[in-house]
């Protein structure tokens, strides 16, 4: 493909490569877009054609970019916020635009959920878009804008700032939790076994390795959402067990160590108002209630 450029830019072409490029595959980019699979093909072939480059190689994982697709990928992302804050008309100084944020599913529903949807409410120019998953996206390929997760990244162009400390703790009904104060043996409530290898669900088999685990759920969220029906105790984050009024902490002696959680967000946004803001804004509520997670 020769390196010029062959025709002018068409900004439908750029939608989908950006789209393509954030999940990685045909299947997922057509359904963000309500497209078909073809159309996401003919449009990145017809976006190579207008740069002179190839963007993306096809691997058996999914599809990778290029170098000149990782550059490519950030004019792009630029483009598309620029489209957003002219969508919504300019305001010096002001959020505005889609932000991104990704999180574990327990830490979404457990705390950001609630918090975050007066934060749009403010800034009547801002969206809000809050994903989850338990393992890390990438905001190299602009996956999200902002991440917040229990590890620090070791390389590439990201900030990681210290948002808190979170604690573990047991917790059931009150029910349950007589239960094992009077000497009866434990019921637990877990991660399913997809998720077995997460930290907190190999402590648990570590430590209480002839226990019953009564029921398994993906995430601590939905966990503690079992444990309210007295089925047993959930080792969650104080965060969820302190904040529900139907569970109560329960002393089984252990528990895992405190994690760390950094808000993650690229070196080269540091200027973007809105990320900016919002990143601050988050930092803010987790100082506010940093008590909860301790």
């Amino acid at each position: 493909m020769a390196d010029q450029k062959r025709t002018e830019l068409d900004w439908q072409d750029v939608r989908i490569f950006v789209a393509l490029a954030r999940h990685g595959s045909l299947s997922a980019a057509a359904r963000m877009l309500s497209v078909n699979h073809a159309t996401i093909a003919r449009r990145l072939h017809s976006l190579q054609e207008s740069l002179g480059k190839k963007l993306v190689e096809r691997r058996p994982g999914g599809y990778v970019l290029t170098p000149a697709g990782t550059h490519a990928l950030e004019a792009a992302t630029e483009m598309e916020q620029a489209a957003q804050i002219l969508s919504r008309g300019m305001v010096d100084g002001a959020p505005s635009g889609l932000v991104r944020i990704n999180a574990s599913p327990g830490l979404s529903a457990g705390f950001l959920v609630s918090r975050l949807p007066a934060l749009a409410a403010r800034y009547p120019r801002l969206d809000i878009d809050l994903a989850t998953a338990l393992q890390s996206i990438s905001l190299e390929r602009h996956g999200a804008d902002i991440a917040i997760r229990f590890d620090k990244p070791k390389d590439g162009d990201i900030i990681a700032r210290p948002l808190t400390t979170v604690g573990y703790g047991f917790y059931g009904t009150e029910e349950a939790c007589a239960l094992v104060e009077a000497n009866g043996e434990p019921v637990f409530i877990g991660f399913n076994e997809a998720d077995a290898y997460l930290s907190s669900a190999t402590w648990l088999t570590k430590h209480f390795p002839r226990a019953r685990v009564a029921f398994r759920a993906k995430d601590q969220f939905l966990q503690s959402i079992a444990a309210r029906t007295g089925a047993g105790l959930a080792l969650i984050p104080h965060f969820i067990g302190r904040t529900d009024p139907l569970l109560q902490a329960c002393d089984l002696g252990a528990v895992p160590p405190n994690i760390e959680v950094f808000l993650l967000t690229r070196s080269r946004d540091r200027k973007n108002v809105s990320i900016r803001i919002v990143a601050d804004e988050l930092s803010g509520m987790f100082e506010q209630e940093r008590d909860l997670f301790a």
